[in-house]
């Protein structure tokens, strides 16, 4: 049986010591022990609920979160602390926790809180660099940043050794390590209208770009870093071509103007262009495998010249028009080129020359198999075929190529009529005969007519021209006169005798009319004839027939 409650108890009558009726019996009195209330209020379990969460939100953020970094950039322009994020493939990997400047003013150092997953990005070969609207030879980039702000992108490294400190990238790199391709490496005189992320064309089609460049260390030339695409990368074998795309390549021959160029891109801003010769790609380039970068296509893809041979040559006359790397042609073949012009004084000879030195490459004269080989000719030396070709009249000249530039070439050719020279193949550089050009020896022919010219003289020619005029004067005179008698006697003459030979036709004219007896006459004497030719022809076919008619007579007088 239960206790009452409280109210119940308080509601009852307190009974005395007696019992109220004969039936109740005596029961002890109840001892009341109040119950404790120990449950807390409601209310409180808001703070509790509250602070369970962020101890949950502490603790996660303690176990996600990554190595802390520093990066360093010459300007924090768009960065902002707590709000602007570290991405990696547009994924959110760390955030900038502060930025401050460098005690030397140099630069600012950009604190970077990582993510735990991102552990990875402080190899020691990591990239950040940050992301804003730019414009450059590769297009426009960041044009997101203008309404989502500025963030900093990593590339990740591949190198075993980290780091905390990294130095920031001021320009986005054009190649990054998870990019899909291979580098190639290109050398070069200079780099012409190049930049970096210039494109790199393949048949027309863009298939890469310029990652970097750099000076030679000897200062004669630059390399070049190229990065190709997969799968257009298989194109690059060992016996591609490389060459400047750069602006127009214009070619002016006997078919007529031809103007070359890969993509208006190139026309302003540059570009490079690799391809093979036909059927010779050979094997596959590897990475990093090195290149010769030409200035145009014809350059690149010209056969290979061979050894070069030092010649030269002594000029008596002016070399104007003529420069270094002029060709050096033969027959319109070009086989080299001007290397480089002065001058000496010959004190024997009391003159000045005109030495110039030009490089030839013999292999551009030599027969080619049918597969493009040079064929082999081991029987003779280039210095003995150059001798021998001296003998037979092989000469240099100078030439002019154009006559609006004045520019001028050194032609390579046979005068069978020059004179006979001795190649003395001990000397270094070979000197090599020549002959004055076409031009000098016109001026020449021309100086010695007029000099000729000069000898003649005018002065007596021109009184006795004057003599001879004057005295035909006199004679045209005395002609007109004898013109005028002859014509004043003449002239009755000859009219009389008009008259007489009008007259004669006259006569003839009606002699050999239609209706005159001359005409009437002539045409009865002409059917007399034709009827005694018809009776002749008669006889004649009777005599045919019956010759015996001459001895016998005719059968009917017979009869007779």
């Amino acid at each position: 049986m239960s206790e009452p409650d409280d109210d119940a108890r308080a509601s009852l009558p307190e009974r005395s010591g007696a019992p109220d009726g004969p039936d109740l019996p005596h029961l002890p009195r109840p001892a009341v022990v109040r119950r404790r209330n120990w449950l807390p209020s409601l209310i409180w379990l808001i703070p509790i609920v509250a602070a369970l969460v962020g101890v949950a939100l502490v603790a996660r953020i303690l176990l996600e979160r990554g190595p802390e970094i520093v990066l360093t950039f010459k300007t924090a322009d768009g960065l902002e602390a707590g709000k602007t994020a570290v991405r990696y493939k547009d994924v959110q990997i760390g955030t900038v926790q502060s930025i401050r400047l460098a005690k030397d003013r140099s630069n600012v150092r950009v604190v970077v809180q990582l993510r735990k997953e991102a552990q990875g990005f402080t190899a020691e070969d990591t990239r950040f660099w940050v992301v804003r609207p730019r414009l450059d030879t590769s297009g426009i980039s960041g044009l997101g940043t203008l309404l989502s702000g500025a963030y900093i992108v990593a590339d990740a490294g591949i190198s075993d050794q980290t780091a905390d400190e990294f130095t920031g990238l001021e320009t986005p790199p054009i190649v990054t390590r998870d990019a899909s391709g291979r580098q190639f490496l290109l050398h070069a005189n200079d780099i012409g209208s190049l930049d970096i992320g210039s494109p790199v064309y393949y048949r027309r089609i863009k298939v890469g770009q310029l990652a970097a460049y750099e000076l030679d260390p000897d200062g004669r030339g630059v390399t070049l870093r190229v990065f190709v695409n997969s799968p257009y990368d298989k194109f690059v074998g060992v016996n591609t071509r490389f060459w400047h795309a750069s602006g127009f390549d214009v070619e002016l021959s006997a078919s007529g103007l031809k103007v070359r160029t890969q993509s208006l891109v190139t026309v302003l801003l540059g570009g490079i262009a690799f391809r093979a010769p036909d059927e010779e790609l050979g094997p596959v380039a590897q990475e990093n495998a090195a290149f010769l970068l030409s200035q145009d296509e014809a350059t690149a893809m010209k056969a290979p010249d061979g050894p070069s041979q030092t010649l030269l040559m002594y000029f008596n006359q002016s070399l104007r028009g003529l420069s270094p790397g002029a060709p050096v042609d033969f027959r319109g073949v070009v086989i080299g080129e001007v290397k480089s012009i002065g001058v000496e004084f010959d004190r024997e000879a009391r003159e000045f020359k005109m030495p110039v030195l030009v490089q030839i490459y013999p292999d551009r004269l030599r027969r080619r198999t049918a597969a493009g080989a040079l064929a082999t000719e081991a029987k003779y030396s280039p210095l003995e075929r150059l001798g021998y070709l001296v003998g037979k009249g092989l000469r240099a000249q100078l030439r002019t190529g154009s006559l609006l530039t004045g520019q001028v070439y050194v032609a390579v050719d046979f005068f069978p009529k020059a004179k006979e020279v001795a190649l003395d193949t001990s000397r270094n550089p070979i000197e090599m005969p020549t002959v004055p050009n076409s031009l000098d020896e016109l001026q020449s022919q021309v100086t010695e007519i007029a000099s000729k010219i000069n000898k003649v003289p005018f002065d007596e020619i021109g009184a006795d021209l004057r003599r001879t005029l004057a005295t035909l004067d006199k004679t045209l005179v005395s002609t007109e006169k004898l013109a005028s008698g002859l014509h004043n006697d003449l002239t009755p003459e000859m009219a009389a005798a008009m008259k007489d030979v009008r007259r004669t036709l006259d006569t003839a004219e009606k002699t050999i009319s239609d209706d005159s007896p001359l005409q009437q006459d002539m045409r009865q004497t002409l059917q007399q004839v034709t009827r005694a030719a018809a009776s002749l022809q008669v006889l004649t076919d009777y005599l045919e027939r019956h010759p015996e008619s001459l001895i016998r007579g005719k059968p009917e007088d017979a009869q007779k």
